[in-house]
C-alpha cells in the first residue's frame, strides 16, 4: 500500500527558491544578455504553410525531429541486435567468438564517440554502402515506393547517409548492449545450466529456452535506460551532417541568431522522447521488483 505524500514546509521552501531562481535566470537573460526574445519567428520552424499544396507542412525543426526518431527506433533495434550477439559470444565457450566480442566492446567502450563516428561512419559509408548504389536504386523505384523508403527511413537521395549514420549509432550503442546481455547471462545461476543439459539441451535450446527468457526478465530495466540513453546519443551524428533534430537547431540558431529560443524548442522535443520512456522503465522497475518480494 502506497503511502500517503504530504506538502511539506521544506517542500514549500524548496519550491520558492526554485521560482526565485527561474525567474532570476530569466531577469538576467532579458537584462544581462540584453536578449530580444522572438517567438513569433519560431513557430515558422515547426509547421509552415505551404503555398504549392495549400496546406500546412513540417519545417526543418520537426524535420529534423522526424529523422531523430527514426534514427532511434532502428537504433534500438540493430543495436539490441549486435547486443545480444555480442553478448552471447562474449560467454561463449569458443576463445574465437569471446576474443572478438571483447575486442569489439573494448574498443568501442575506450575511444571517444566522436572517434568512433568518424572512422565507422566513413568506413561504413564510403566502402560499404555508396559502393552499392542504394540512392542509384532507390531514386528509381516508383512514387509509392519512394514514399515508404521516405517514410520509414530517409528521401532517397539521402538514404545512404542516414544508413550510414544509423549502422554507426547501432554500433557504438551495441558495445553497451553487449555488457547488459553478457550480466544477465552470467547472473543466472549455474544450476540452470546443468539441470537443462542432464536433460540432453544441447548449449543453442539451452540459451533459446532456458537462459535468454530469464536474462530478458532480469536485464529489461538496465536495457530499457540503454534506449534512453541512444535517443540522447542519436544528436552525436549531427557532426556527420545528419539532419536531425540537433543538426537542425544548428543551422536555424547560425542563419537566425535565436539562440535560446531554438535550443528551448529543441530541448522540450527531446524530452517528449525520452521522458515517456523514462516513467516507463520507473514502472517497469517497481513491477520487477514487486514481484521479486
Amino acid at each position: 500500500m502506497k503511502k500517503k505524500r504530504y506538502f511539506t514546509p521544506t517542500d514549500l521552501m524548496l519550491s520558492v527558491m526554485f521560482l526565485l531562481f527561474c525567474l532570476f535566470i530569466a531577469y538576467r537573460i532579458k537584462v544581462g544578455l540584453n536578449y530580444n526574445w522572438a517567438w513569433d519567428s519560431i513557430f515558422q520552424f515547426l509547421f509552415r504553410f505551404d503555398n504549392e499544396s495549400n496546406s500546412w507542412v513540417s519545417g526543418l525543426i520537426m524535420t529534423g525531429f522526424y529523422t531523430t526518431i527514426r534514427l532511434s527506433i532502428w537504433g534500438i533495434l540493430f543495436a539490441t541486435v549486435f547486443g545480444v550477439v555480442s553478448g552471447i559470444a562474449r560467454t561463449s565457450s569458443i576463445p574465437l567468438f569471446r576474443w572478438l566480442a571483447t575486442t569489439y566492446v573494448e574498443t568501442m567502450r575506450n575511444l571517444p564517440p566522436l572517434v568512433i563516428i568518424f572512422i565507422a561512419y566513413f568506413f561504413v559509408g564510403d566502402q560499404l554502402l555508396y559502393p552499392l548504389g542504394i540512392d542509384d536504386w532507390a531514386e528509381t523505384l516508383s512514387p509509392t515506393g519512394q514514399n515508404i523508403i521516405t517514410v520509414l527511413f530517409a528521401k532517397p537521395s539521402q538514404l545512404t547517409s542516414f544508413l550510414a549514420a544509423l549502422m554507426t549509432l547501432a554500433i557504438f550503442e551495441g558495445a553497451y548492449i553487449t555488457e547488459i546481455v553478457r550480466a544477465g547471462i552470467e547472473s543466472i545461476d549455474r544450476g540452470q545450466w546443468e539441470a537443462s543439459h542432464s536433460l540432453g539441451l544441447t548449449r543453442y535450446q539451452q540459451m533459446r529456452h532456458i537462459i535468454l527468457p530469464q536474462t530478458f526478465q532480469r536485464i529489461m530495466p538496465p536495457l530499457a535506460g540503454q534506449f534512453i540513453s541512444l535517443i540522447k546519443d542519436s544528436s552525436i551524428v549531427s557532426v556527420i551532417s545528419i539532419q536531425e533534430l540537433c543538426f537542425q537547431g544548428i543551422e536555424i540558431m547560425t542563419g537566425t541568431l535565436h539562440t535560446i529560443e531554438i535550443w528551448i524548442v529543441v530541448t522540450l522535443l527531446y524530452l517528449t522522447l525520452t521522458l515517456p520512456c523514462s516513467l516507463v522503465v520507473e514502472r517497469l522497475e517497481n513491477s520487477m521488483s514487486r514481484g521479486v518480494h
